[in-house]
């Protein structure tokens, strides 16, 4: 008996382990289960997406986003505007209030990635840094997976940021 519950314990701590293995928390901020879709060989875009949330007592904003897998790395959203859903750098950072949270998901808030260095593997892992004005610089590694509902990337390995080059963009 007491042999099976060593073992059953040693078996949740080490679930405990791997679940938190992939969240953050850094001063009160808390990102869980960063992530991006795998890119064909040639993609020279990519994305990062990931649970956002603000756990601490003071408002806190992201203004930043940074890996070693690309040139170029931004927090970016899809907007409408006059009837045209578009995408765009997040003008001045993502403002995060106590208790507030963000999804970055496809379709909505993601970190761009710009010049793709390498191509994004499924079942790889790579490392990114977010960096906060008040929370400073969090490291994180991304894991590559296909998303929820089973997909990779486009053949063309940039889907609705196809025609987004580093450029072309609100950059505020």
């Amino acid at each position: 008996m007491k042999r099976h519950l060593l073992a059953a314990g040693a078996l949740a701590l080490s679930g405990i382990a791997a679940a938190s293995a992939h969240s953050y928390l850094q001063n009160g901020i808390s990102i869980l289960h960063p992530w991006a879709r795998p890119t064909a060989e040639a993609a020279k875009t990519g994305a990062v997406y990931l649970s956002l949330s603000n756990r601490g007592d003071a408002a806190d904003t992201l203004v930043s986003a940074s890996t070693p897998v690309a040139d170029k790395a931004e927090i970016h959203e899809h907007v409408e505007e006059n009837g045209v859903l578009k995408m765009r750098a997040v003008p001045g950072g993502l403002k995060l209030a106590p208790g507030a949270s963000a999804e970055f998901k496809p379709g909505g808030l993601h970190v761009m990635l710009f010049g793709l260095k390498q191509r994004l593997e499924e079942g790889a892992s790579f490392p990114l840094t977010l960096v906060f004005d008040k929370a400073g610089p969090v490291p994180l590694e991304a894991r590559v997976q296909r998303g929820p509902s089973g997909d990779a990337a486009p053949a063309d390995a940039s889907g609705s940021h196809g025609a987004h080059q580093s450029g072309d963009h609100n950059s505020h």
